[in-house]
């Protein structure tokens, strides 16, 4: 059992972190896939780290808050190994990268926001030389997908977004209220902690991430109902029906993208939701076995 210092389980500005870091346990298991290719690209001031494995159409992977390639995609979570990149590297070139200030992938002096990530992501495929790719982002990373599709619609064929948000009300109220209150120190000798400390260039920084991902989290944001609506990329929202996102605000991200019509009476939208029963923002990404042959079937659905 992992030991988790100076929490306090009455305390509800830990309470909506507490349940994500006791739940996850450190890394363990390895891809029984190549040895992928890794590098640093040197975009827009970063050099962002990433890595690629397997062959054929491109997908990249954006990782969650605070997070890391090993803790968001292959790592045991909860009963099961979850190995998210092993699945999807059989049929696709998988390109997992690391974001500003995450994992491998050093800080910078700017600011964290999703447009400042999502125009990294556009000019990683440019030094990649990959003209246009399928994004899959969780949590954090599914706001950058939506916002590459909104910035670069020409850098992106398809958005798998699961659990986020496009504007900052969508987030339920308890969640809205304990970023502002979030602490490097709820986050002592968890995995997420000892994961920054073992890859990160800055080791002793991890306040740092903390404070750049809550003053990110705080900060007022709406990407744009007509912005989002406009987007060319079709898009599959996949949540959890206790994923922490107003249900209302997962139904209106549908609706903008051609959600909520009859498909018998009429043309379908290219776009595409699920909920999961019994399934929390933490628990989605156990749910692997469930979410990847859906992802697979939306990514190969032909218009």
């Amino acid at each position: 059992m992992i030991k988790i210092m100076n929490w306090n389980p009455n305390m509800k500005t830990t309470a909506f972190f507490v349940s994500m870091l006791m739940t996850m346990l450190p890394s363990g298991i390895v891809s029984g896939q190549q040895k992928p290719t890794t590098g640093y690209a040197p975009v827009n001031g970063l050099k962002m780290y990433y890595e690629i494995h397997g062959s054929g159409e491109p997908v990249v992977l954006l990782h969650g808050a605070f997070m890391t390639i090993t803790n968001n995609w292959t790592t045991p979570w909860g009963n099961g190994a979850t190995d998210w990149i092993g699945e999807l590297s059989k049929t696709r070139k998988v390109i997992a990268v690391e974001m500003q200030g995450h994992g491998r992938t050093a800080d910078i002096k700017r600011d964290s926001s999703y447009e400042n990530l999502a125009d990294d992501v556009a000019a990683l495929l440019d030094y990649l030389k990959i003209p246009s790719a399928d994004i899959i982002g969780y949590s954090l990373g599914g706001g950058v997908a939506m916002q590459c599709a909104i910035r670069h619609p020409e850098k992106v064929r398809k958005v798998v977004s699961i659990s986020a948000r496009f504007r900052q009300d969508g987030l339920v109220k308890e969640g809205l209220d304990a970023f502002p209150k979030l602490t490097p120190e709820a986050f002592k000798g968890s995995p997420i902690e000892i994961e920054y400390k073992k890859l990160s260039p800055t080791p002793d920084k991890f306040a740092d991430l903390v404070n750049h991902i809550k003053a990110m989290a705080s900060r007022p944001f709406d990407f744009g109902a007509d912005k989002l609506k406009a987007t060319k990329a079709p898009l599959f929202f996949i949540h959890g029906d206790a994923d922490g996102v107003r249900l209302d605000h997962i139904s209106e991200m549908f609706s903008l993208k051609g959600g909520g019509i009859s498909g018998d009476l009429g043309k379908r939208s290219a776009s595409r939701l699920a909920i999961l029963p019994d399934t929390t923002h933490v628990t989605l990404i156990n749910r692997m076995t469930t979410i990847v042959p859906m992802i697979n079937d939306f990514l190969d659905a032909k218009p």
